[in-house]
């Protein structure tokens, strides 16, 4: 699922640092938005988003 946001082929883990994913741009971001209002069924904060470093920090977000 990491990789179906991010429309990426390349393998991301956990601890991946977001800024070192050259996809992880604002279109990913709204796309990471909503996927989490699906998932979760709660409307995320920007700023907790914008605050993440790495792939597991949004995970963390989804918890």
């Amino acid at each position: 699922m990491k990789e179906d946001i991010l429309d990426t082929e390349e393998e991301i883990a956990m601890q991946t640092q977001l800024g070192n994913i050259e996809e992880w741009d604002s279109l990913a971001f709204v796309s990471f938005l909503a996927m989490a209002k699906l998932a979760t069924g709660k409307k995320m904060e920007r700023s907790s988003i914008q605050s993440a470093q790495t792939v597991q920090d949004l995970y963390a977000l989804l918890s």
